[in-house]
């Protein structure tokens, strides 16, 4: 016989863990589905543990950045230890107990669809009146002649390293290649970065991977843009990787981070009526509905595939369901790599803009020039904010920063395009001084009337 629920939640990331929360509280009778840990990708293998990776040399370049500090020391076995405790031990058992205690019902084991809105777990079947699919993505792996061959890292392993190889390649120079770029650097791997693009983050502005180009070299990484991994192997304890103009870089290991795709195979959504796009993405409507009564969020939909963009449409997806309906709309979202220093993104590059018609003005600034914050905070003060803008609309249509604490300063340009600030009222805005906020009336100003 099937078990009966309000709502059905598969896959708990924070995407779901966020739509359950939220959708318990509203009365709801749920039932959490999980095929590996509570907290999902995030939790143990992607946000959370690279983050706490990537503070320790964070401190330790800035200590070496500012004036009067004596430079500490990196300590890998006291930041393993504390990213295990991070990661819970990549143990959930507190997560399951807590649902369990709040009268949410947790199943562990694969889902897959027997109908529009029934599923089965193992030998178990579940019904509800919503079900909503939270099952995130997973590494795309490049076809890499021999990569069987030779030890290979996906973001779990670089993220859960136990020691800090000598020599590493990374593939892809997103997110995941730069982030995971900075932390080995600084811990002294030998990292080369292959990158097929012409750029590094190549989703973003020109000007903004040249500017992480130049910090990463300065590390010590090498970068390889407009090329690509074709062939790897075993040569005694090294690895052979054989790059598409003929050289060979030797490293003890390859990390894949060319990018990630929705993990909706096996999940039989043909039975719930859902056909996938062509790059496996469940298609939504503007309130996250994916069908009758289904709905998905998340990575899972490819829509901005960031955890803050999929808890968001949890929050999106549960207010419906509750009654209360919502649209998500995803002007003015940030985008932020966790770089030395950070870089931070919103709204569409000039490229993007120019191709949708806007009549576009940009400027850029160089923050020691302009602002006296970064020579307070650093010797050898740096930073770059670019905006673009509309001319005739005269509104904020994107912003870049490479600089320190730029995921934090990004959320003034991120609102300002959210809520279409008028220009003028931006230049009027007065920020404290000293702050990296001070920027965004210094770019404002030189703006092209």
């Amino acid at each position: 016989m099937s078990e009966q629920f309000d709502v059905i939640v598969i896959g708990t990331g924070p995407a779901g863990e966020s739509a359950a929360g939220r959708l318990h509280d509203g009365g709801q009778r749920v039932a959490v589905v999980e095929a590996e840990l509570i907290g999902g990708e995030c939790a143990y293998w992607a946000c959370i543990p690279s983050k706490t990776l990537l503070r320790a040399p964070e401190a330790y370049t800035g200590a070496d950045r500012a004036q009067g500090v004596t430079t500490p020391d990196l300590d890998w076995a006291d930041l393993r230890d504390y990213r295990d405790y991070m990661v819970r031990h990549l143990d959930d058992s507190a997560q399951v107990t807590g649902y369990q205690q709040q009268g949410v019902t947790v199943v562990k084991g694969h889902a897959a669809f027997t109908g529009p809105r029934t599923i089965t777990v193992s030998d178990r079947e579940l019904s509800a009146d919503n079900i909503l699919i939270a099952t995130g993505s997973e590494p795309i792996i490049p076809p890499i002649e021999g990569l069987a061959d030779v030890p290979v890292w996906t973001n779990r392993e670089a993220t859960n390293l136990t020691e800090i190889p000598a020599r590493a390649l990374i593939v892809g120079g997103s997110a995941v290649g730069v982030e995971l770029a900075t932390f080995l650097a600084r811990f002294g791997t030998q990292v080369t970065i292959v990158q097929s693009a012409d750029r590094l983050l190549d989703r973003e502005d020109p000007r903004v991977g040249e500017l992480v180009a130049a910090q990463l070299s300065d590390a010590g990484v090498i970068i390889h843009t407009d090329t690509t991994a074709r062939r790897a192997r075993r040569e005694h304890s090294d690895s052979v990787v054989t790059l598409d103009d003929g050289s060979e870089v030797r490293v003890d290991v390859i990390i894949i981070g060319a990018g990630r795709r929705p993990r909706t195979a096996d999940l039989g959504l043909d039975r719930a009526g859902i056909t996938v796009d062509e790059r496996g993405a469940i298609p939504i409507d503007n309130s996250c509905r994916a069908g009758d009564r289904l709905w998905a969020i998340g990575d899972v939909t490819a829509v901005m595939p960031f955890t803050h963009v999929g808890m968001y449409q949890a929050r999106v997806a549960a207010d419906t369901i509750l009654g209360h309906h919502r649209v998500a709309t995803y002007e003015g979202i940030p985008r932020v790599v966790f770089g030395e220093p950070e870089i931070a993104a919103v709204g569409v590059t000039a490229a993007s803009a120019l191709a949708a018609g806007h009549d576009v003005i940009t400027a850029e600034i160089d923050l020691a020039d302009s602002i006296t914050r970064p020579w307070t905070f650093e010797k050898e003060p740096r930073g770059t904010l670019g905006l673009i803008a509309d001319r005739g609309e005269q509104r904020l249509l994107g912003a870049y920063a490479v600089a320190p604490l730029a995921s934090e300063w990004i959320h003034h340009a991120a609102l300002a395009i959210r809520a279409r600030i008028p220009l003028p009222v931006l230049l009027d805005q007065v920020a404290q001084f000293p702050t990296y906020s001070e920027a965004y009336l210094a770019a404002l100003e030189t703006l092209p009337k």
